[in-house]
């Protein structure tokens, strides 16, 4: 399967730079670009591409606004979004979820984090960078002093699906993961797609949320 992807960023190096390097990989096509959020709405819904990768401080109209268009709530056919940005404030972070982002980068993040965050959300993950994984967690957990009781729930895990919660709230990709765990990554996906139904929870984003709130792993990820 080949990735159809659409690059919206108001700096054409920036876009030229994503162009070339995604271009290398051999699942991946660039079918567009845009240089605004307007721009890139109306891209999108022509092209429908498999994932956006939205920067966010644009002209015309920001990533986050532009988001919320093409997969908000109300949206009925939405577009997978992955939005890259140079600041983490939580402004951004709680924005870009509420618009309905499937993932959320820093532009520092490693190529490989990249093209992982690609095919993870083009796969219809949710994937949020360890540094915005650790500011929701800190907003979350700042409610509670202690964690709460672990629910029953939680006993039906297996070892290794909890060992596979601990790494995915620490903001590891299937991938890593799976070199971790030393296991295939479809492996992985079973684990994450198991706990996620055994605890009753959405996406990755609450499966983060439930490990820290829980005590699963502390709040510097340990």
């Amino acid at each position: 399967m080949t990735i159809r992807i659409l690059i919206a960023d108001d700096q054409e190096l920036i876009r030229t730079g994503f162009r070339l390097f995604l271009e290398t990989q051999p699942d991946m096509h660039v079918v567009g670009e845009a240089a605004d959020g307007a721009k890139a709405v109306a891209a999108a819904q022509r092209l429908r591409p498999d994932v956006v990768l939205m920067d966010i401080r644009m002209p015309r109209m920001n990533g986050i606004d532009a988001t919320a268009l093409l997969a908000g709530p109300d949206v009925e056919d939405p577009v997978t979004v992955l939005l890259l940005t140079t600041f983490d404030t939580e402004e951004y972070v709680h924005g870009a979820l509420r618009a309905g982002a499937r993932g959320f980068l820093l532009k520092d993040a490693p190529r490989e984090r990249l093209l992982d965050g690609i095919r993870a959300v083009a796969q219809g993950y949710t994937l949020l960078s360890p540094s915005v994984m650790r500011r929701l967690t800190q907003d979350v957990t700042a409610l509670d002093a202690a964690p709460r009781p672990l629910p029953p729930e939680f006993e039906q895990l297996t070892p290794r699906q909890r060992e596979t919660l601990g790494l995915v709230a620490r903001g590891l990709t299937n991938d890593e993961i799976a070199r971790s765990m030393y296991v295939t990554e479809a492996t992985v996906k079973s684990h994450v797609g198991s706990l996620l139904q055994k605890l009753g929870l959405r996406d990755r984003v609450q499966a983060v949320i439930f490990a820290y709130v829980h005590g699963v792993v502390g709040a510097d990820g340990d």
